[in-house]
């Protein structure tokens, strides 16, 4: 996806000759003619980069660059900020705003060009790491649950390690679903069908509040809290939506003490921000050669994407009884990557569990699969704890 550069100058004429630069270079290019709508499409839109200028009527570049700083959700946008003035202070004061860089009018497209790739650069990993911080700070502890293709058990995984964390903690949990258009977990909790999900990426990125986000996260009588997906087969269209993806899991992280995410399957590009910025990285699989061989390549994907290895934890799934399953040591040898912990077949269970619209560690805590879930809140309890 293109990089989007939001220009904000009340000349006419610098919005269409830099945009037509920019866009010549492969850019996405945004503008606005004065300060104020500057700031509703920086909101609105979250460039990758501004290119600012000082000199506007009402409002200049500085004190735009003030309350951009002073927004969370647009604090960490570079600004280059592109003037006529060439005076020392005018510089210092654009850099005690807040600006990123400096640049003076008139300029050859050849310095802009060699300023912006310099500034993109610079703030791509800056983004992630700040999105990190704001994630620990709203104290929520986020549980990425991912596999590398469909059908090998992640929402089942989810639900009940969602369930597992409300039966060993106690605390505010919640479970959603980050799959639109693929959404399972109401119809399987016996919840009407709800559209939160849809809502959320279906706005602008200044629509996801905490307080839009909250009303539509719906309690279950297990004592989890679901922010669900529709199953509307249309609505996987807006996984484009990825800085809507984003700020849903901060206002989740500041709503729960635990937030699992059932991420679905496969790595596009929403799941590796997501999974960028989660403090917990399960990934499932099951005991069968494809299997692990499609995992392997999803692991290789997340670590080229900068997530430590060690920072993967692998659950193996073993949904049904049958000689093709191999041993865990085994699937371990060939996956290349250490087994956290086994899941047991257990159908029974979960027919069970189904026909009572509830996770199944809720409907028999008792049972060895249920136990193998609680074992594994008990993990995730003991490493937030430590973080």
């Amino acid at each position: 996806m293109a990089e989007r550069i939001l220009i904000v100058d009340d000349d006419v004429d610098t919005l269409r000759l830099v945009g037509l630069m920019l866009q010549r270079q492969g850019y996405t290019i945004s503008a606005a003619s004065n300060g104020a709508q500057g700031l509703t499409k920086a909101l609105e839109e979250r460039p990758n980069l501004i290119l600012l200028d000082v000199m506007m009527p009402d409002m200049d570049g500085y004190e735009v660059t003030r309350r951009l700083r002073s927004n969370p959700a647009t604090a960490s946008i570079p600004i280059l900020m592109f003037t006529a003035k060439s005076q020392l202070d005018d510089k210092v004061t654009g850099f005690e705003v807040g600006a990123d860089d400096y640049l003076t009018k008139p300029t050859h497209p050849t310095e802009l060009q060699a300023h912006v790739r310099a500034l993109l650069a610079r703030s791509a990993p800056k983004k992630t790491d700040e999105l990190r911080t704001v994630v620990r700070e709203q104290n929520g502890y986020v549980i990425g649950v991912v596999s590398a293709r469909g059908g090998l058990g992640v929402s089942a995984l989810a639900t009940n390690l969602a369930a597992g964390l409300v039966i060993r903690d106690q605390s505010e949990v919640l479970l959603a679903e980050m799959t639109p258009g693929s959404g399972t977990l109401g119809m399987d909790l016996g919840i009407p069908v709800h559209k939160g999900l849809t809502e959320i990426l279906q706005g602008t990125v200044a629509e996801v509040t905490r307080e839009k986000v909250k009303d539509f996260i719906v309690a279950h009588n297990s004592g989890l809290k679901l922010f669900l997906a529709s199953a509307n087969p249309r609505d996987v269209n807006l996984i484009s939506n990825v800085q809507n993806f984003e700020a849903l899991v901060v206002r989740l992280a500041s709503l729960g003490h635990y937030v699992v995410l059932d991420l679905g399957s496969g790595l596009p590009t929403y799941v590796q921000k997501i999974l960028s910025i989660c403090n917990e990285r399960i990934v499932v699989l099951e005991g069968t050669p494809s299997t692990i061989q499609h995992t392997r390549y999803l692991i290789d994907e997340m670590v080229a994407s900068k997530i430590d290895s060690k920072n993967i934890t692998v659950i193996l799934n073993n949904r049904q009884r049958s000689e093709a399953q191999m041993p865990w040591t085994q699937v371990q040898e060939k996956l290349g990557h250490s087994i956290a912990a086994t899941i047991t077949p257990a159908p029974e269970l979960f027919l069970q569990a189904n026909r009572l619209q509830t996770p199944a560690v809720m409907a028999q805590p008792s049972n060895m699969t249920s136990q193998q879930f609680i074992k594994l809140a008990d993990v995730m309890i003991e490493r937030e704890k430590a973080r």
